[in-house]
């Protein structure tokens, strides 16, 4: 039971970990470099950018900490490492709450800007207008919280690792 503990919060630990460090290099490189480029550049960028991510590399590390999470609950719950339940809560609690950002804000941007009419500078412009702004608060929203969850997570596998040591 330890070890698939261990095993669980350690997984999830290394996904939220993946996630912080995306979405935090997207709001500090990523998006200020694109921020300098044109309207069209911009928007033919996040667009090959938005269809390439949809792949394995991105979707495990963003899927499979949902489920551990919640299976790493019930085993604190249920057994040794109880003194880390509260974190892994809250490590969950704001795990999911990015977990939604992403679902229903940036990903729904994503979608728009995929399907924008680009035929013509003015709506290129318009593309960008509407997407921008929001995506880029969006994601420093979603970065913050995973990053918060990293650490939580990283503070519940010691108190786990050091349970009932000494």
């Amino acid at each position: 039971m330890r070890v698939l503990q261990t095993a669980t919060l350690l997984v999830a630990t290394l996904g939220a970990g993946l996630m912080a460090g995306l979405f935090a290099a997207f709001a500090y490189a990523v998006m200020p470099g694109l921020a300098r480029s044109a309207d069209r550049t911009f928007v033919q960028a996040m667009q090959h950018i938005n269809r390439a991510i949809l792949n394995g590399w991105f979707l495990v590390p963003f899927l499979l900490p949902v489920p551990l999470l919640v299976l790493a609950t019930v085993l604190a719950w249920n057994g040794h490492g109880r003194v880390a339940l509260p974190w892994i809560v809250g490590a969950l609690v704001l795990y999911l709450a990015g977990f939604f950002v992403t679902s229903g804000v940036n990903v729904p941007l994503n979608t728009a800007l995929d399907k924008a009419d680009t035929g013509d500078d003015g709506r290129v412009e318009a593309a960008r207008a509407a997407f921008e702004g929001p995506w880029v608060t969006w994601n420093a929203v979603r970065a913050l919280l995973h990053t918060a969850a990293f650490g939580l997570l990283a503070r519940a596998l010691f108190l786990h690792g050091t349970a009932g040591v000494g």
